[in-house]
């Protein structure tokens, strides 16, 4: 299904439904920018030397970055970020992000159940980068109009 210009339906999503597939990608830059929003200063997100020296394999994504980068999926879907209504996930692996080149972030989603009487589907997206799957069981509920 497409991105909608208006807020989606009821009688336009069914299960099954297939999100458009996205690839997001993050760098260096993107880490030092959302850092200074977030006020996660954590080296481990921009100091490739403090990273490998705490065991990790490079500098890796902020996991709310990476969280809140993918639902981007599912509301542009939707068409209002604002019919989000819940929304979970488990980080299951870093996004590691070397310098030359960045990462990108692979995004897809299926309509995993639909409520008639709610108005609410749930989408379950799939998120991975560099063949890993980096969030786990990630549902996020809408309110359909």
């Amino acid at each position: 299904m497409a991105r909608s210009e208006q807020p989606l339906t009821l009688a336009q999503v069914s299960v099954g439904d297939e999100l458009p597939a996205r690839t997001i990608h993050v760098d260096r830059a993107t880490l030092v920018h959302y850092a200074g929003a977030s006020g996660d200063r954590n080296p481990i997100h921009w100091d490739e030397r403090f990273a490998t020296g705490v065991g990790l394999p490079d500098v890796i994504a902020h996991g709310m970055w990476t969280m809140g980068a993918v639902v981007g999926v599912v509301t542009d879907w939707v068409g209002d970020p604002g019919r989000v209504v819940e929304y979970g996930t488990r980080f299951t692996k870093p996004v590691v992000v070397p310098h030359d080149g960045g990462a990108d972030v692979e995004v897809t989603g299926t309509v995993k159940s639909v409520d008639e009487d709610t108005r609410r589907a749930v989408v379950a997206l799939t998120v991975r980068a560099d063949e890993d799957k980096v969030l786990g069981r990630t549902d996020v509920t809408v309110q359909l109009a």
